[in-house]
Formats: C-alpha cells, sequence, structure tokens
C-alpha cells in the first residue's frame, strides 16, 4: 500500500488522460494468521504476498507496472501451514552450548560442580510464559533441555545454555492452564496435563502430540512409571487416581477411596507401591490425606499415616534411601517410612520456609545429598537431607517460588519457577 500512495502522489510518471479520472485505490485488508506471527514466513512467501494481483478494473500508474514487472511471479504458491500448536524458536541441539556445560554433560561427571561454582548467583533467566508456572522438570536423556508447565495454557522446552535461542520449542495443545510436565526417561517425550480434563503425549523432536488422554475431572499431575515408560499415574480433582498405557490409550488400574482433589502421586523405590496426596476436606481431616497404594491390586496398604490438619501439596521418595517427605502446609516437610506401617518421623523435619497455600514443590538432589524447597517469600531453600540443615537460602523472587529442580547430572545447578511466571537457573 505503501508503494501505491506514492505512485498516486507523483504526477509525472501518470498518463495525463488519466489523471482527470483515476478512482481512488481500493483498500485491501491484510491477512491475519492466528499463532503465527509475520517473522516467521520464508522470506519467498513474504515477498509473494507484498506483490499479490491487482483487482481487476483499477487504476494502475506507470510507477507500480514497473515495480510488478521487476518482481518474479509464482502463481499458485501456497502459504505455509500452521498446526497453531506448536512453535519453533530453536534447536533442541546442545550444539550451541556453553563448552564448559558441554564437556560436564557429556562426560556424566560431577567436574563442573567441583570448579569452584557456587549457586548463589542467577545463570539464566527464562522469559516466555505470561503468567505463573506451576512445574518444570530437567530431561534425563537430554539432559541441556528444561522443560515448563504454565497457567498460561503453554508447554515450554528451553535450550537452557544456548548461546543462540534458548527458548527452543512451545506447545499450546492445551487449551487451558497446563498444571504439571513430565519428560519420559524413553528419548523426547513428554508427558503433561491440566484443567482442560486431559493428559497428553508430546513427541519433542517432531514437535507432534501423540496421544490425548481425556478424563471427566482436571488433572493435576501425572507420573511415569519409573520401570515402565509406557504407563503412568494421573490424578485429578475428582479423587480418581488412574493408571494409564500410553500404548493403548486405555486405564490399567483405577484407585478410588472417595477422596478430595489429588494434588500429587510418587512411587516408592521398589515401584510396587505409590504414595497419594489429597486435598480431603471432610471433617476427619488426616484420614486419607496421605494413602499408600499397592500398584496392582489397587487398595490402600495406609490411610492414617499423618495425623495433622494440613494438605500437602508435594510427595517426593529419597532416591536411595527408604523414606519420602511430605511438603506441608504446615510450613515444613515432613518425613515418612516407605516401609510398613509407614510411620511419621516425629524428630526431624525440615523447617524455615513458607509454603501459605501456594502450591509449593520440593526435589531430592539426583546423589539424594540435598533436598531444595521453594517458598512463598520468593527463596530457595537447600537442606542438608541427611541432618535437615538448613545449607543455604536463596532469594529469587519477589512473588512466591513455586518449583525447584536440580539438574540430573550437575547437582549444584537449580531451576526454579515462580508465581508470576519467571523461570531462574542457578548456578
Amino acid at each position: 500500500m505503501d508503494l501505491l500512495r506514492n505512485a498516486y502522489s507523483t504526477t509525472k510518471d501518470e498518463d495525463e488522460e488519466n489523471k482527470k479520472y483515476a478512482p481512488p485505490p481500493l483498500k485491501r485488508a491484510k491477512p491475519e494468521f492466528s499463532h503465527t506471527s509475520s517473522k516467521n514466513f520464508p522470506t519467498d512467501w513474504l515477498k509473494h504476498t507484498s506483490t499479490e494481483a491487482p483487482i481487476a478494473g483499477r487504476y494502475i500508474s506507470k510507477r507500480e507496472r514497473a515495480l510488478m514487472a521487476t518482481v518474479p511471479q509464482t502463481p499458485n504458491a501456497d502459504p505455509p501451514t500452521s498446526s497453531g500448536c506448536f512453535h519453533v524458536q530453536g534447536s533442541i541441539s546442545d550444539s550451541y552450548i556453553r563448552k564448559d556445560i558441554l564437556s560436564s554433560l557429556r562426560n556424566r561427571t560431577e567436574g563442573y560442580a567441583n570448579s569452584g561454582h557456587k549457586s548463589e548467583g542467577i545463570s539464566t533467566n527464562l522469559i516466555g510464559h505470561s503468567k505463573a508456572v506451576n512445574a518444570l522438570q530437567w530431561s534425563k536423556t537430554q539432559s541441556h533441555l528444561l522443560a515448563s508447565a504454565g497457567m498460561d495454557s503453554s508447554i515450554y522446552i528451553w535450550n537452557v545454555w544456548s548461546t543462540e535461542q534458548k527458548k527452543a520449542r512451545v506447545f499450546n495443545i492445551h487449551t487451558a492452564a497446563v498444571k504439571d510436565v513430565k519428560w519420559s526417561d524413553q528419548g523426547l517425550y513428554l508427558l503433561s496435563c491440566g484443567y482442560d480434563c486431559s493428559s497428553r503425549l508430546i513427541d519433542v523432536e517432531k514437535g507432534v502430540e501423540t496421544r490425548e488422554f481425556k478424563e471427566d475431572q482436571v488433572v493435576g499431575v501425572v507420573k511415569f512409571h519409573p520401570n515402565n515408560s509406557n504407563l503412568f499415574l494421573s490424578g485429578g480433582s475428582k479423587g480418581i487416581i488412574r493408571l494409564w498405557d500410553i500404548r493403548t490409550g486405555n486405564t490399567v488400574n483405577q484407585y478410588l477411596r472417595g477422596l478430595g482433589p489429588v494434588l500429587d502421586v510418587e512411587f516408592t523405590n521398589d515401584t510396587r507401591q505409590f504414595v497419594s496426596s489429597s486435598d480431603e476436606s471432610k471433617s476427619n481431616i488426616s484420614e486419607n490425606s496421605i494413602i499408600v497404594w499397592d500398584v496392582s491390586r489397587q487398595i490402600p496398604l495406609s490411610n492414617q499415616i499423618y495425623v495433622e490438619a494440613y494438605t500437602c501439596p508435594c510427595i517426593r521418595h529419597h532416591p536411595s534411601e527408604p523414606y519420602f517427605v511430605a511438603q506441608s502446609n504446615g510450613n515444613y516437610i515432613a518425613i515418612f517410612s516407605s516401609k510398613p506401617p509407614f510411620r511419621l518421623d516425629k524428630y526431624k523435619r525440615y523447617e524455615s520456609h513458607g509454603v501459605s497455600g501456594f502450591p509449593v514443590k520440593c526435589n531430592f538432589s539426583m546423589d539424594g545429598k540435598k533436598l531444595a524447597s521453594g517458598s512463598s517469600d520468593g527463596c530457595i531453600y537447600v537442606y542438608n537431607a541427611k541432618t535437615c540443615e538448613l545449607i543455604k537460602k536463596i532469594k529469587a523472587y519477589e512473588q512466591t517460588c513455586i518449583d525447584v529442580a536440580f539438574h540430573t547430572v550437575m547437582s549444584n545447578v537449580i531451576a526454579s519457577c515462580s508465581w508470576n511466571g519467571e523461570i531462574s537457573v542457578f548456578e
């Protein structure tokens, strides 16, 4: 349209006989593409749209005709299509990451952790989510990749140490807020769930959703079986826990005991049991708030192991020792034995951080030596897992720190996310 305006404003290039009777130029609406900006289209597509065929019967100046003659025409060229749910922002390859990081990742050693770096400063800020980030997790097979799930209905894949584009993939496959995200141990597959009453399996490398698992409840948590990535647990707002087989898309088992919304699920180390936490609001709040289940028999092995009147938004099992922890809304992390009778340790707990009703999560380091927790004061609290002593407090955000995740190789690297949508990686 700028070309047309320039052409009409200059009379020396126009035919004198047409100048008197030339009609005003017709305005054409700009083409609009949902979920896709023009900067993502190939150059030849942009060139083609800017020199489209003129409207039949309208006036064309000499200058416009001359410009059109210089541009090669590509008739019948179709614009590229966009699925509307998957956007490539950068590369998921490790080709462009920092050399010191790459060396440590490829050697699968703790060399980087022992090289003098300390978890005291922000290494990377990852900007993308427009609302609160509910969960994040490092990939075990491609440990330079971090996945995050947000209240803005999006899933981001971050190439954290890339010297190019850190935002590698954006998936908008959910129609409502995404509550949880988990990497599979087998390749670049990702499992997500959310408020649209579904769980979804994503092939990150191909950028496609391979299967959808619909439910009759908001799905708040998903968890892959530790020994079989074809199976996963899901827990939802109606208190129903299901075991799914991704090969068939059907449920294998269902676990139900009249619970409130399921807040978290976690397998024990022998994988024959799992622990669930629910938001139980009946008169006896202690009963059923934390349950240990038998996976194969679909029955609870214990349902009265936590007698405090607090809900627990997060359950995590120690990587090697026979105990699990529960993040309590009483502003502490409780410790339980994962062997019958699954007793609470009354003499030890992790304290100092705050929960204050937020879905604050905690996580063990891969070696099991440290436990990190988010906090309602925007800090990350790092504890000695064995002694419960507070090792370090890191100020991360102005708003609540929701989730924390130790790196799968470098134990001194921690990723965290906040209630205002920020994601940070500390070294």
